[in-house]
């Protein structure tokens, strides 16, 4: 009779283990469409509204301060405080070589096997699937991150999910732009997008899963890992088209964002 009894509380126990897992991936792919949401409004932004290079160069500024907060705040600190400097370390060089090398061979990938457009009005000879690729890059690695901060900090930060949503809205907006000045229609815009918003849902469920079903990840690297990726996605992509776009005045956009960012950060 106690073997019984034992086996159904073990049952029970699994049970509720496994509703609490499932309701967390929910969890975890709800952020991931939040944050990614932003991508399909800027595309219906760019649909209605003729957006100046200036405004869309500070809204990409604001976004890369309001990264470089949440990092750094959210993520190397508390990193720092509950690991040594080593791990830190280690899972900031991991983060930043997984986000270099995939970029880089997306970036081949879309430059050999698809034709120049630099007369469709997209800017650097990029393509269309190119600039798709690009976002996907960004969104996707993100959206993981987010799905990740669950399993080290047991809620997603504030701070964090502004600077990622921010970041996403300009860079809808100009894509969408390029691709309906190479022809395509607003249709067709609107589910690629869409699309990139699904991957970027899986994307977080499976970041959640992975990190809590591997013993041997700990809170600190993973938050590291996202750091570093960040960082290097920050340096590599948004902050110099945002300079790019807005020249000198990018310097106070990100000044801005990143007191907000810090703002939300003490309200977490």
């Amino acid at each position: 009779m106690g073997v019984v009894s034992d086996t159904m509380v073990r049952a029970e126990c699994d049970s509720s283990m496994a509703r609490t897992e499932g309701t967390a991936v929910i969890e975890a792919a709800l952020w991931g469409a939040i944050a990614t949401s932003s991508l399909v409004i800027g595309a219906e932004v760019a649909f209605r509204v003729n957006m100046s290079r200036m405004l869309l160069g500070l809204i990409m500024a604001f976004g890369v301060g309001a990264l470089i907060a949440s990092v750094s705040f959210e993520l190397i600190q508390p990193a720092m405080e509950s690991s040594g400097t080593r791990r830190v370390a280690l899972g900031l060089a991991a983060g930043a070589l997984v986000f270099f090398i995939g970029d880089r061979l997306i970036e081949r990938l879309g430059s050999t096997n698809l034709p120049d457009v630099a007369d469709q009005g997209l800017g650097e000879g990029r393509s269309n699937l190119g600039i798709v690729l690009g976002t996907i890059l960004d969104g996707v690695p993100e959206s993981a991150v987010l799905g990740m901060s669950l399993v080290a900090g047991g809620e997603v930060s504030a701070a964090l999910l502004v600077g990622i949503w921010i970041s996403n809205l300009p860079e809808s907006m100009t894509a969408t732009i390029g691709m309906r000045d190479a022809g395509w229609s607003n249709g067709r815009i609107r589910v690629t997008w869409s699309s990139i918003v699904v991957a970027s849902v899986a994307a977080a469920a499976i970041g959640f899963l992975v990190v809590d079903n591997n013993s041997t990840v700990t809170g600190a690297f993973v938050q590291a890992f996202a750091a570093g990726a960040l960082l290097t996605m920050i340096a590599d992509e948004l902050a110099p088209e945002a300079f790019e776009r807005s020249s000198l005045h990018a310097g106070l956009a990100t000044t801005a964002g990143f007191a907000l960012a810090a703002f939300l950060t003490d309200l977490d």
